[in-house]
């Protein structure tokens, strides 16, 4: 878990306009989307902080991993969420209105790279993709 401490800044994204779209986000969401995000990921005694910035607005999240909460999305879903470690990638899975998605943080080349899972388009899998990169490399 480690090595996903510290502050990391999105370098390229792929695919997250249209699955906003497919969602039902508003186009001015979307747009504001769009701004590349600053991530904060840090340890705080038992619970580990989450910390995504725009410059549009600030999501925070201070969770323990496995155990299951409430969370508004930036989006203003209301989801059942949980994070928890599988190998070396950190899962965060979403469950809101029968959907449900997967996303996971992995470590690839000193970058982290973020990935998104669907389980609930027509199509069998929708992916997007985020790269954020360390401001300490």
């Amino acid at each position: 878990m480690e090595a996903f401490y510290g502050t990391w800044n999105q370098v390229d994204c792929t695919n997250f306009d249209e699955y906003l779209e497919r969602i039902g986000v508003s186009p001015s969401l979307r747009k504001k989307a769009k701004t590349p995000l600053a991530m904060d990921i840090c340890q705080d005694g038992e619970k580990v902080g989450v910390n995504i910035k725009s410059p549009h607005k600030k999501h925070q999240l201070l969770v323990k991993l496995e155990e299951e909460f409430d969370e508004i999305t930036p989006d203003k879903r209301v989801a059942r969420t949980t994070f928890r470690m599988e190998g070396n990638k950190l899962v965060q899975v979403q469950k809101w209105d029968g959907k449900e998605m997967r996303m996971e943080y992995e470590i690839k080349d000193g970058k982290i790279v973020m990935k998104s899972h669907h389980l609930f388009f027509e199509s069998p899998l929708f992916l997007w993709r985020c790269i954020f990169s360390n401001t300490f490399s």
